[in-house]
């Protein structure tokens, strides 16, 4: 059955105290909502409606980084999860399939319980869970027929409270008897909102079979606090761990590697210690990333080494059998086959060709202070430590630049390029030199006294 996500945005997040909208809060290098959006994309629907609310604008503008095809609605005053689902209705116009209604502030929904609501045959289903403290949760009452009623935590009686079953939130239900519940939603409650969860009672009274899909109860963590937020982000970061060993990588330290959101790490890959992979990253089966390093939006090939204390940023590509050492960074460059970059170096906006070796202290200087260039170093060269290589420059196969040089013209193929001042020794003149600094260091010292 074709399926349309139904996602909930609109709420401020007071709690958070911010002036950025709970859902667009950082969780593992990309905001709460996308984590909603990313688990529903994964039922492939036919359309993505967002409801937008508090700084709708802002919302708005992330929805679209993350998906350009879905479509946003406000709810323009806040009056319950009932009133946001029912601004999705225009968009939802000639859709007869199936509404997944999921809320953009639960991060950690999987997939596989949205497929499960999405697929269920009751006409409405809904997530439950047993939580460890059931307190502010609302209740589902079931009976041999199924989910009966929600109560929400503030309405229900003491008897009701001590029902440990939880509503999860999240729902399922055909569009068009979603149109038809909504319109008797009434606000006769102690929050004088429209609830959603009002929508079992109203199907249930009109004969529809209404059932609980179970899950667990770190899928329906809202954040709403900045404790919240720290929560979900270790467990988003303890399942990412467990799944990178599950597929086959080595992580010698797991509680000390924190993943983004869409990291790739082939089997067999090794992970150091204290290792932070920004939003963009694959790592290929076999390549190791060594221990202090931080990477983001690069590809590390296979048979590569990176680190320790290494920096991979954006645009960084490195091909097999790379080797990236310690206190070396790498912007917009791309490093062939065998490249050797051992330490101190900086290597931005640059090609490097096949085997050649980058000497220690080199930095391309590809910045003019208003536009960057390009460096383009040839197969099997060799860049003597401490070269400077000021962009646009070319560097071409087989060439070495001696230690020491400010390189600012190009360098032929297979030609040395010595750009350094020529060596002149006065000799005698150190030990003259600091026989004057001392004495000049004495005169101060004996002024100080005197003061």
């Amino acid at each position: 059955m074709a399926v349309a996500l139904v996602i909930l945005a609109a709420g401020q997040g007071t709690r958070m105290n911010s002036d950025l909208p709970k859902v667009l809060h950082p969780l593992a290098g990309a905001p709460v909502l996308a984590h909603a959006m990313r688990a529903g994309a994964e039922l492939e629907p036919e359309r993505t409606i967002v409801i937008t609310g508090h700084e709708a604008e802002a919302v708005e503008a992330a929805v679209a980084a993350i998906d350009a095809g879905a479509i946003c609605r406000r709810q323009a005053e806040q009056l319950g999860t009932g009133h946001a689902v029912a601004q999705a209705l225009p968009a939802l116009e000639g859709f007869g399939g199936r509404v997944v209604i999921l809320y953009g502030d639960t991060p950690l929904v999987r997939a596989e319980t949205l497929r499960a609501l999405a697929d269920h045959p009751a006409d409405i289903a809904i997530t439950g869970f047993e939580a460890d403290d059931p307190r502010r949760y609302g209740r589902l009452i079931t009976s041999d027929q199924g989910l009966e009623r929600i109560v929400e935590f503030k309405d229900a009686t003491e008897e009701e409270r001590a029902i440990t079953l939880c509503n999860g939130g999240m729902m399922a239900v055909s569009a068009p008897l979603l149109g038809e519940l909504l319109s008797g939603l009434k606000n006769d409650n102690a929050a004088g909102e429209y609830y959603l969860t009002d929508l079992v009672a109203l199907a249930r009274a009109g004969g529809r079979q209404v059932a609980v899909v179970m899950c667990d109860e770190t899928e329906v963590l809202g954040v709403d606090t900045r404790a919240q937020l720290a929560r979900a982000e270790a467990l988003f970061q303890s399942r990412a761990r467990a799944g990178a060993l599950a597929e086959g990588v080595t992580l010698t330290a797991p509680e000390t590697v924190f993943f983004a959101f869409d990291t790739v790490i082939g089997r067999d890959a090794i992970v150091g210690p204290n290792v932070v992979f920004g939003p963009g990253v694959t790592v290929e089966s076999g390549a190791e990333i060594r221990a202090f390093c931080h990477l983001e939006s690069c590809h590390i090939s296979r048979g590569a080494t990176v680190g320790p204390f290494a920096r991979l940023r954006p645009g960084a590509e490195l091909a097999e059998d790379v080797h990236v050492g310690n206190f070396v960074e790498i912007k917009n460059a791309i490093l062939d086959e065998g490249v050797k970059v051992g330490h101190l170096t900086y290597l931005g906006d640059a090609h490097v060709g096949e085997h050649t070796n980058i000497g220690a202290g080199t930095v391309t200087c590809n910045y003019d202070g208003v536009m960057k260039h390009r460096t383009e170093i040839g197969a099997r060269a060799f860049i003597g430590s401490d070269t400077m290589l000021v962009a646009p420059v070319s560097v071409g196969e087989g060439a070495f630049t001696a230690t020491g040089s400010v390189i600012t013209q190009d360098v032929p193929a297979g030609a040395l390029a010595v750009a350094r001042a020529r060596q002149e020794n006065k000799p005698g003149f150190a030990a003259r030199l600091f026989e004057k600094l001392r004495k000049a260091k004495a005169a101060r010292a004996a002024r100080r006294e005197l003061n």
